[in-house]
């Protein structure tokens, strides 16, 4: 099933306990983070995947200490 993991760009303060929990999360040029195929817009990062690899976005989303990232059906 398709999930959907959006980041509160504002709220991202390029800790990066997302790196370590789910490769997918890469730093950014400006220090913040980024996702494959995402999409910037409004202060908000968001990227759409189908794949096994949900269960790594939300240990990603639980190990953020500001709380900048979730995971939802897409």
């Amino acid at each position: 099933m398709a999930y959907e993991i959006t980041v509160d760009m504002d709220a991202c303060e390029g800790i990066f306990a997302c790196l370590v929990r789910d490769d997918r999360f890469a730093e950014a040029e400006d220090g913040l983070v980024t996702l494959p195929g995402g999409e910037r817009t409004e202060g908000i990062l968001s990227a759409t995947f189908d794949d096994d690899q949900r269960e790594a976005a939300e240990q990603a989303a639980a190990a953020c200490p500001t709380d900048a990232i979730e995971v939802s059906d897409a």
